[in-house]
């Protein structure tokens, strides 16, 4: 029997389903305290962020995402980090931020918002999503990082 399979059926099966998400470091100048949020999903605690939509620019898209999750407005300043879920296929834009107005809420998709140092945030986070907070307050940027990650991006 011989079985023919079209160009693009063939690269459609070995094209690797990837994701883009965007994370965003909204520093607030008096000490450095930014907005972290906790995960309703699985509790843990992170930069305010998400999937990248597939017309939306990552920019647009951590801004998005920064308000819809704390109700701050947070206007982009530099990319700081591109790290990459090795085991889920997902990379991450890390984005500083300064906040531009707006009031901290939380919503059913996190619902807790604090604003917290650096090192007390950090100290909340599990290591992977605590290296894209720390890339976000270094000036060397932007860094890479690849890592293992079960659950969530």
């Amino acid at each position: 029997m011989l079985l023919y399979v079209s160009n693009s059926a063939r690269e459609a099966t070995s094209t690797p389903l990837r994701s883009v998400s965007v994370a965003g470091a909204v520093v607030r100048e008096d000490g450095g305290r930014l907005p972290v949020i906790r995960r309703a999903d699985n509790g843990t605690w992170e930069l305010p962020g998400g999937v990248l939509e597939l017309t939306e620019a990552p920019e647009e898209g951590v801004a998005c995402e920064v308000w819809e999750e704390t109700g701050i407005r947070g206007e982009v300043e530099d990319l700081t980090g591109v790290c990459k879920n090795t085991t889920r296929g997902i990379v991450t834009l890390a984005f500083r931020c300064k906040p531009s107005g707006g009031e901290k809420r939380t919503s059913t998709e996190p619902p807790a918002v604090e604003w917290l140092a650096p090192e007390e945030a950090t100290a909340r986070m599990t290591e992977v999503y605590a290296v894209r907070l720390l890339d976000a307050l270094d000036d060397k940027g932007p860094h890479v990082s690849s890592h293992l990650l079960e659950k969530s991006a």
